[in-house]
């Protein structure tokens, strides 16, 4: 076990203001692997203090040293690739292959891609008689949720920095120890003391003082939608800005024409990824009636690759989830699932088995689901999938709005066309047409309760950017 001293602030390892730890356990054993500190709301102000004072020199750099730097970083998480699979599938539990192909390799891809945007962004422009500036909007502060430790982070610090701000990190406090090889990251790649400032600690005490400070000015928060809701709250009580990216309950819709079981192996390997535990998990599957049962046998067959296990192991395909709570979490929706009258496909509640120890949950299909029970409605963020039938493409589109969220989701039809007329009358930010790939350069983000505001790209550049017009 490592223990763990000091938050990163003004650009050193300083010690914590107060003497509270953390425990961060292994969700595949349940053993203590590290501690860290629990953060306090000096240890907060302490770290506000430093961005601010370094606000004014980091906010005066070329953009093009600052897209240097975060160039810089980029390269110096690819040299610590492995290091940050193996810390994440330690913390997290995720399956080592997927932490090298995703935990690791998507942060890399989306600092370059904001060392680049970064570098051409269009800063000043004209139109008409005036002189239109995008300036850093200032001292960021930044919430992450554990389920992409490294990439939410990555997410909000690399175009905050990259637009001139300075930021604040509170990453969840399951999974800090990503977050502190990030840090390191950034003072390998020659950021300015106080640019980035790392405290961890629990929601309740750091993360209300990061969000409640008054020398914050944007507030940029991913998870659940009930803690969104406070962050907005307190973000508008002091009139500044907020980025919210919110929980989500993704339709994978299945229109006749379809590829059937590619749309269905696909779709059972988008809500078994990261164990479930990904907000952008296409949940629920729709299937034309006349194909429902077919689309069944096929899930099942797709399921039962997917067999819970070491996440060190190479073969294993399917961690735990992070933590004991989550795992209680996911079982009670499958309890009040069954008894509102899913039937189970596969899986259901309770440990696997020859797995007596760790957040393991069973993977597991619902079948005969309907669009008000509460496995439909609501995030279960775990490896759960309801298969539910439609009559006709308007009873599909009924469904797929049907709830408060609005992240992402997926077509599938016999063309592009179809495909793309049914996607335009979602009510989502992210639809993917028949297995189109992630794009790290397209907005991400969602409607209704989903979120405020969009991640990567150009457009989550511009969350940290404030435009002032000169009048010539």
């Amino acid at each position: 076990m490592q223990a763990h001293d000091g938050m990163f602030i003004d650009g050193r390892w300083r010690p914590a203001a107060g003497d509270g730890v953390i425990e961060v356990v292994d969700p595949a054993d349940e053993r203590v692997i590290a501690t860290v500190p629990a953060g306090t709301a000096a240890d907060v102000d302490a770290a506000v203090g430093a961005a601010r004072a370094a606000l004014p020199g980091w906010a005066a750099t070329p953009p093009a040293e600052r897209a240097a730097r975060v160039g810089a970083l980029s390269e110096a998480l690819a040299a610590r690739a492995e290091e940050v699979a193996a810390t994440v599938t330690a913390e997290l539990g995720a399956p080592l292959a997927f932490s090298r192909k995703v935990h690791a390799a998507l942060p890399v891809a989306v600092s370059a891609s904001y060392a680049e945007i970064g570098a051409s962004y269009p800063y000043e422009e004209k139109t008409g008689n005036s002189t239109v500036l995008h300036e850093p909007v200032g001292v960021v502060g930044a919430i992450t949720p554990w389920n992409y430790p490294l990439h939410q982070i990555v997410a909000k610090a690399a175009p905050a920095l990259a637009a001139g701000c300075t930021v604040v990190l509170k990453p969840a406090e399951n999974t800090p120890l990503v977050a502190r090889l990030f840090a390191d990251a950034v003072a390998a790649a020659g950021f300015p003391p106080g640019a980035l400032n790392v405290v961890t600690g629990y929601g309740a005490e750091a993360g209300r003082a990061l969000v409640e400070h008054p020398g914050t000015d944007l507030l940029s928060f991913t998870g659940s939608t009930a803690v969104g809701r406070t962050v907005a709250a307190a973000a508008g009580a002091a009139v500044k800005p907020v980025a919210l990216e919110l929980g989500g309950k993704s339709a994978n819709v299945i229109l006749p024409g379809a590829d059937l079981a590619r749309a269905v192996r696909a779709g059972v390997a988008n809500v078994m990824a990261n164990s479930g535990q990904s907000c952008n998990a296409w949940t629920r599957m729709l299937v034309h009636r006349s194909a429902y049962d077919q689309a069944l046998d096929l899930a099942a067959t797709a399921v039962a690759k997917y067999v819970p296990g070491d996440p060190r192991d190479p073969a294993t395909r399917l961690g735990p989830v992070a933590s004991a709570a989550q795992r209680d979490r996911v079982h009670g929706y499958l309890e009040r699932g069954v008894a509102e009258g899913a039937a189970l496909l596969a899986g259901g509640p309770g440990a696997p088995e020859g797995l007596p120890r760790g957040y393991f949950v069973r993977p597991t299909v619902l079948a005969d689901v309907t669009p008000e029970m509460i496995v439909a409605q609501e995030e279960i963020f775990g490896p759960v999938l309801a298969v539910m039938p439609y009559e006709d493409e308007d009873d599909a589109l009924r469904i797929a709005n049907g709830t408060v969220y609005g992240l992402a989701g997926a077509v599938w039809a016999g063309d592009e066309e179809t495909a793309v007329a049914f996607a335009r009358r979602m009510e989502t930010g992210m639809v993917d047409i028949n297995g189109g790939r992630f794009n790290p350069l397209a907005p991400f983000g969602g409607y209704k309760q989903s979120g405020v505001g969009r991640e990567l790209g150009t457009a989550g550049l511009a969350e940290f950017l404030h435009t002032k017009a000169l009048q010539l």
